[in-house]
């Protein structure tokens, strides 16, 4: 029995657990907590204003805030171990997302997306992320639960993916922007011409999709890219189809102040790539291991946390020798 359902089933004042374990009301909590929350992002930005660095770095703390708080909700619920595993998926999600974010900066400049709308494609960009990553979840802690050889599976992709990672490309993006757009065309017409902030004009007497539509369909398709590594990697510290989920969903919600405060810091992060590509390979050894050996959480968390904090450092040190700062 695994130490969440356990610490579910010691407790005595609260509504009855589901088929997972987990109490219904813990569910409905959380679905209410993410649409509140992206209610109030979409209300904050409906004037589609170009973001501020200072706006940009205070809702970011926020959103990391809203993060830790919900991990308080997660210790006084389900105990110390689950506390552990929902800080570590956070991190590790949190830390894979800023390779996304370059990703982004790379498609949004090369698309010529103005910055006061880009806001506006990421919103809706990470409101269907967050549908994709629940049914990736879902999917992938269910084999895991039925199927333990999955985990050596997993665990091989991610070391495989790690050290990919570690050979960063500039022009990473470009092929997933191809691909998105060539496959939206297929289905309708794109023009080349913006209408506010639209998703669909008419052309010539027919619905045609703008250029947002078309950023909106590649940011999608580049998070399903991201998210084949991301989950993955998060269902090696748990299998626990709630804390995951959680982890991912607080992580992925500050994206977008993230890409305003970071997108253009590409070079001040040069060993960035590295401590991601180790990242993974270190979770999918963990994974990897995991039928016969479980490392602690916490000697997890805090070989994650060293890799995070070394390469900030080292690539601080590296940005002022080379005058990035």
């Amino acid at each position: 029995m695994s130490s969440l359902l356990f610490a579910v089933e010691a407790r005595d004042n609260f509504w009855d657990p589901g088929p997972d374990g987990i109490p219904t009301w813990t569910w409905i909590l959380l679905v209410v907590l993410i649409m509140c929350m992206l209610a109030f992002d979409l209300y904050r930005h409906r004037d589609d204003h170009e973001p501020t660095g200072n706006e940009a770095l205070r809702e970011s703390a926020g959103w990391v805030l809203c993060g830790l708080l919900f991990g308080g909700f997660v210790f006084y619920q389900f105990g110390g171990e689950a506390f552990g595993e929902y800080i570590s998926g956070y991190l590790i999600e949190k830390s894979l997302s800023i390779d996304n974010v370059f990703v982004w900066a790379i498609l949004f400049s090369s698309m010529k997306i103005p910055l006061k709308y880009q806001h506006r494609v990421l919103f809706w960009g990470i409101f269907g992320a967050l549908a994709l990553r629940f049914l990736f979840i879902l999917v992938g802690a269910t084999l895991i639960k039925q199927f333990v050889w999955v985990l050596v599976i997993f665990g091989a992709f991610l070391i495989y993916t790690g050290a990919k990672i570690i050979r960063h490309k500039d022009d990473e993006g470009e092929d997933v922007k191809t691909t998105g757009l060539g496959l939206l065309k297929r289905v309708m017409p794109v023009t080349n011409e913006f209408d506010g902030h639209n998703f669909f004009t008419m052309q010539n007497g027919k619905r045609a999709a703008t250029p947002l539509f078309a950023a909106l369909v590649v940011v999608e398709f580049t998070d399903i890219i991201f998210a084949v590594d991301s989950v993955p990697a998060v269902l090696a510290v748990s299998n626990e189809t709630y804390i995951v989920f959680a982890a991912n969903a607080f992580a992925i919600l500050g994206l977008r102040a993230m890409y305003f405060l970071l997108a253009d810091a590409r070079q001040r992060f040069h060993y960035l790539s590295h401590a991601l590509g180790g990242i993974l390979i270190f979770v999918g050894i963990k994974m990897t291991i995991s039928p016969w050996y479980h490392l602690n959480t916490y000697i997890s968390l805090a070989i994650i946390l060293t890799m995070l904090v070394a390469a900030i450092v080292f690539s601080e040190k590296k940005a002022r020798e080379l005058g990035h700062v």
